[in-house]
């Protein structure tokens, strides 16, 4: 298999061609050095394809797919419900929540949450990105912001809903493994969840609070633990 692989929205099949876009293209014939007839991997939903570059004109590159290398496995989902923090901090929690198998962000913005806009084209950039490089094939939805009220509304009997909370006594987590249910982890904003939103999310009717830490995490310490914590439970 090609460890040059890129995230492609069109519909592959065998000997399908087309044109990659003008950054992908740069990225291949600069950063690569990849010449005509030298191959590398496309995937999305469909799976993941083993294409020839068969040319390149005015710096876009033309290919050609030659073979299926495989096919998109079903795996369990596992969401993640997050507030957007400072710029640094957030490229690198999204990047590594996906490397870690996250299938769905949902940015919430809570009440003490301090950055409430969000660049979805960029995020959606990071992701795909980390995707690529981790050689997974299903890239993660990123949804549109929400506030908690509605997130829980929306997602009432659909999820098991981990929650990470300093104030929990639980300090182990049980997980359903057999459950067709998405897992949905929801980590606070830097200045943790107000009482209200505890007392909302801990109504919640499928939900798990756990302690994942004595120690006060910051939020992308705390996403990338419990995300981790779920994959090794799910991988016993």
């Amino acid at each position: 298999m090609s460890n040059i692989r890129l995230f492609c929205s069109e519909s592959l099949s065998l000997n399908f061609k087309s044109k990659l876009g003008k950054s992908q293209s740069h990225y291949l014939i600069k950063v690569m050095r990849i010449k005509i007839d030298e191959n590398f991997s496309l995937f999305n939903s469909n799976g993941e394809w083993l294409a020839k570059i068969v040319e390149i004109s005015n710096g876009i590159v033309g290919f050609s797919v030659i073979e299926k290398l495989r096919q998109q496995k079903v795996a369990k989902e596992i969401w993640l419900a997050f507030s957007p923090i400072k710029s640094n901090y957030f490229n690198f929690m999204i990047q590594k929540a996906t490397e870690l198998g996250v299938t769905k962000f949902i940015p919430i913005i809570f009440d003490r949450t301090i950055v409430r806009k969000l660049n979805i084209e960029r995020v959606e950039k990071i992701i795909i990105e980390a995707t690529e490089q981790s050689n997974r094939i299903n890239v993660p939805i990123l949804e549109k912001p929400q506030n908690l009220k509605n997130f829980i509304s929306n997602n009432s009997k659909k999820i098991d809903l981990i929650f990470a909370d300093l104030n929990s006594s639980k300090k182990k987590l049980e997980i359903n493994k057999d459950a067709n249910k998405p897992l949905c982890a929801i980590v606070g904003p830097e200045g943790d969840f107000s009482e209200h939103e505890r007392e909302l999310i801990l109504s919640f009717k499928d939900v798990k609070p756990v302690n994942i830490n004595q120690n006060i995490l910051r939020t992308e310490t705390a996403t990338i633990s419990i995300i981790s914590i779920i994959n090794y439970i799910l991988s016993l």
